[in-house]
């Protein structure tokens, strides 16, 4: 697949304001400064598209953007970011709970974990999370060209380890650079390829 366009659409603090549900939808999510917005930058091919910044918790609401006027790629939230009240967290995990569960043409979410860190609980959680209420997901791995990569294997096989403990099947697994752009084609093959499903379920 190749993106010929990808526009900002709007912001939301609910599904239910999001846009019109008549395209497919791919969300992205991850813990804070995992390189999300890097890494939809990249996938995009404009480097300003997604709000990068040095401090966690850039992005705060459901961001919406049109990819190929075909689909949309939504930007959410990152989880486990602490600088923040706990109202403010807890106001966030409705938000991103709720859209998940809710959001109607939602087609995969790609969970973003940062490949250098051995598996942590929060990650593990939100993967039980989605697992437990059905919702299709794909793991994204994060910034492999800057681990050493004996570690990165190491840290992605103790988590498919950790998964098969509890799962019959792993989810799809990519691994990622922003940098590169390793992983790109993977990611936009996956989308390319669930796509079609959007229209079955739309004639059922």
């Amino acid at each position: 697949m190749d993106i010929k366009t990808a526009t900002f659409t709007v912001s939301n603090s609910t599904y239910k304001k999001c846009p019109k549900p008549d395209r497919p939808e791919y969300a992205f999510i991850g813990r804070s400064n995992v390189g999300k917005s890097s890494l939809i930058n990249m996938l995009v091919g404009n480097k300003s598209l997604a709000k990068t910044g040095a401090n966690p918790g850039k992005t705060q609401l459901i961001n919406h953007f049109e990819i190929n006027n075909s689909w949309y790629l939504v930007d959410l939230p990152g989880y486990g970011y602490a600088r923040i009240s706990k109202t403010s967290r807890e106001k966030w995990s409705k938000m991103i709970q709720d859209y998940l569960l809710y959001r109607e043409n939602l087609m995969n979410v790609f969970l973003l974990i940062d490949s250098r860190i051995p598996p942590q609980a929060i990650d593990l959680d939100f993967i039980t999370f989605l697992g437990s209420n059905g919702i299709p997901f794909s793991i994204v791995f994060t910034k492999i060209d800057k681990g050493k990569q004996r570690e990165v294997e190491a840290n992605i096989a103790v988590y498919k380890k950790r998964l098969l403990e509890s799962w019959e099947e792993l989810p799809t697994i990519i691994k990622t650079s922003s940098v590169t752009h390793y992983g790109k084609d993977h990611i936009l093959t996956v989308i390319e390829q669930i796509n079609p499903l959007f229209e079955q379920k739309e004639t059922k």
